[in-house]
């Protein structure tokens, strides 16, 4: 039961380190150092770095676009992730009531 949830996880965060590695492209600090940043510590911790570091030269300004986009796949995959433990019985409704 295990096994699938550790997969699924280990899947889950290397998506979103190669999305906050294709972030980390635009900027200075470039998709490699953001992707494996990502993957050392945490996709939170390679976002940080990528919005901290400067833009690359000639790029253009996207305002908040990215932000959005990287907040509601964040939130997209907590919840797939809520779904797959609950199908996987790893916790239940009945834990969760106050």
């Amino acid at each position: 039961m295990t096994l699938p949830l550790l997969i699924f996880g280990a899947c889950t965060g290397t998506f979103l380190a190669v999305i906050v590695g294709i972030i980390g492209s635009y900027r200075r600090l470039g998709f490699g150092w953001t992707f494996l940043i990502s993957i050392i510590f945490t996709p939170l911790v390679g976002l940080i770095c990528a919005l901290i570091s400067p833009r690359a030269a000639g790029e253009q300004n996207f305002g908040c676009l990215g932000a959005a986009l990287v907040f509601i796949g964040v939130v997209i995959m907590c919840a797939i992730t809520y779904v797959a433990a609950l199908a996987l019985g790893v916790i239940s409704l009945a834990a969760l009531t106050i």
